[in-house]
């Protein structure tokens, strides 16, 4: 049987632990958030001055900043946003932070070569007090605990 308000969600579309409400942007959820936009804000804005004015030096660094920049600017729109797809991108995105953190942060390390300045996640976020690191740890357990159910 077909909805018939076209207002209303579908059953299990986009509903949230409080029913169709967004509740990982709410309590400690804003916290999150707000850390990851001053993350993705300066992600961005230490990955363009890199790339603009010292690009030659560190290029595999430089862009693996600007892509970490891009990671968090994601994560950020994506867990204050509602619905089972903003979920899934959110997902999406503090999963590849979480495997970026960990590559580049072991890359670093072991083939300091390729990496002679710093990224923000190089050193597994040393520069950034393992901040990078905690992050998406952080933020998984946060969507786990706020994971869209069919049954809510």
């Amino acid at each position: 049987m077909k909805n018939q308000n076209p207002a209303a969600p579908a059953k299990g579309a986009g509903a949230g632990a409080a029913g169709g409400k967004n509740t990982r942007n709410t309590g400690p959820g804003r916290l999150l958030i707000a850390v990851y936009a001053v993350f993705a804000i300066s992600a961005t804005a230490r990955a363009g001055y890199q790339i603009l004015t010292k690009f030659s030096e560190a290029p595999l660094a430089y862009l693996l900043s600007a892509f970490a920049a891009l990671v968090y600017v994601v994560a950020t729109v994506s867990l204050a946003k509602a619905g089972s797809t903003w979920f899934k991108v959110s997902v999406a995105a503090v999963l590849v932070e979480l495997v970026g953190v960990l590559v580049v942060g072991a890359l670093s390390v072991f083939d300091s070569v390729q990496f002679p300045h710093e990224t923000v996640w190089s050193l597994f976020g040393r520069g950034y007090g393992f901040i990078p690191l905690l992050l998406p740890i952080l933020g998984l357990v946060w969507l786990y605990r706020r994971r869209p159910s069919l049954n809510r």
